[in-house]
C-alpha cells in the first residue's frame, strides 16, 4: 500500500471522529483519499494573510465554482466579486460583528438569478409558465451549490473561506449596493485569503441523527443530541451565552440552548418581501 495512502486513510479516519464522535473505518483499497481528507477536513477561516489572490486564479476559482452540477442545466447562479474596497466595507458596516468581512482579500456575494432564463424566453417567444416557488427554489439550491464548490475549489489550492449568510439580514442594502435587478437575490456572502491560522473542526451532530434509511427516523432524537452537547462542549465551548440581557444564565450551556436561543427572537423577517418584491411569485 502507498505510504500516502496510509497517512490520507488515518487523516480521514482522525478528522471523521473529531467531527461525528464515531470511528468510521475505510476500506485499505479506498480510491480517493487525498480528496476524502480534505473534505473530511473542511474548516472555516476568519483570520486571512495581507496575501492577494492572484487574479487569474480567482478567475480558474470562478470557472470551477461555476463547474457546479445545475438543476436541468438552467444555470441559475452568479458571483458577484465585490472588488471595490469602499463596497466592501459598506457591507461590512451592516454586519458590524464579522470584522472578517472587510480584513478579507476577497469578498464574493453569490445570487440566485431567475432572471437569465425570463429573459431567453422573452427572446424566443415563450411564456414563462412556471412563476411560482419552485423557481426560487432552483435558483438558491443552484446558487449554494456553487458557494461550496468555489469553496472546494479554493480549499485545494490553499485558500480559505467563511460563508456570511448575514447579508440575507440586510437583503434591501446589499441588494441596492450591487444594483441586483428583478428575479436577483443574495444567498450569501463568502470571505476568501489564505489563511492566518489552521483553523478546526467543527463538530456535527452525529450521523445517526442526519442520516435516516428507508424512512424518517427520530427515535431517541432528545438523548442524541443531549450527548451531542456534551461532546461539543467538552471540544469547543461556547465563549458567551447567547442573548444574555434575555435569558438568565445557563449552568451548561450546550449547542441546543444556543440555537434555541437563536431561533427565539425575530431575525430576516423581512426577507419574504424582500423576495416578492424582486417579482418572485412564492405560492
Amino acid at each position: 500500500m502507498n505510504p500516502s495512502s496510509a497517512t490520507d486513510g488515518a487523516r480521514i479516519e482522525h478528522a471523521l471522529a473529531e467531527r461525528f464522535g464515531e470511528a468510521i473505518n475505510l476500506d485499505t483499497a479506498t480510491p480517493g483519499k487525498p480528496e476524502l481528507a480534505a473534505i473530511a477536513e473542511h474548516r472555516s477561516h476568519r483570520k486571512f494573510t495581507p496575501q492577494a489572490i492572484a487574479p487569474g486564479l480567482l478567475r480558474a476559482l470562478f470557472a470551477c465554482a461555476l463547474s457546479a452540477p445545475s438543476k436541468s442545466d438552467l444555470q441559475q447562479a452568479d458571483i458577484i466579486h465585490v472588488a471595490d474596497r469602499v463596497k466592501v466595507r459598506s457591507i461590512a458596516e451592516l454586519i458590524p460583528d464579522m470584522p472578517w468581512v472587510n480584513n478579507a482579500p476577497v469578498l464574493l456575494v453569490i445570487c440566485g438569478n431567475n432572471r437569465r432564463i425570463r429573459q431567453i424566453g422573452e427572446w424566443r417567444g415563450k411564456p414563462f409558465a412556471n412563476d411560482h416557488l419552485d423557481h426560487f427554489m432552483n435558483a438558491a439550491v443552484d446558487a449554494g451549490i456553487v458557494m461550496m464548490n468555489f469553496i472546494r475549489a479554493a480549499q485545494a489550492a490553499g485558500i480559505g473561506c467563511c460563508p456570511i449568510s448575514a447579508v440575507r439580514n440586510h437583503p434591501q442594502e446589499v441588494s441596492a449596493l450591487l444594483e441586483l435587478p428583478d428575479w436577483v437575490f443574495p444567498i450569501a456572502g463568502l470571505c476568501a485569503g489564505y489563511p492566518a491560522e489552521a483553523g478546526r473542526i467543527s463538530a456535527r451532530l452525529p450521523l445517526d441523527v442526519t442520516v435516516h434509511t428507508d424512512r424518517f427516523d427520530e427515535t431517541n432524537l432528545k438523548e442524541k443530541i443531549d450527548a451531542y452537547d456534551r461532546r461539543r462542549h467538552a471540544l469547543q465551548p461556547y465563549r458567551k451565552q447567547r442573548h444574555a440581557q434575555r435569558y438568565e444564565e445557563a449552568a451548561f450551556y450546550g449547542w441546543s440552548e444556543d440555537k434555541a436561543r437563536q431561533y427565539s427572537v425575530p431575525e430576516r423577517a423581512d426577507f419574504g418581501a424582500f423576495i416578492r418584491a424582486k417579482r418572485f411569485n412564492l405560492e
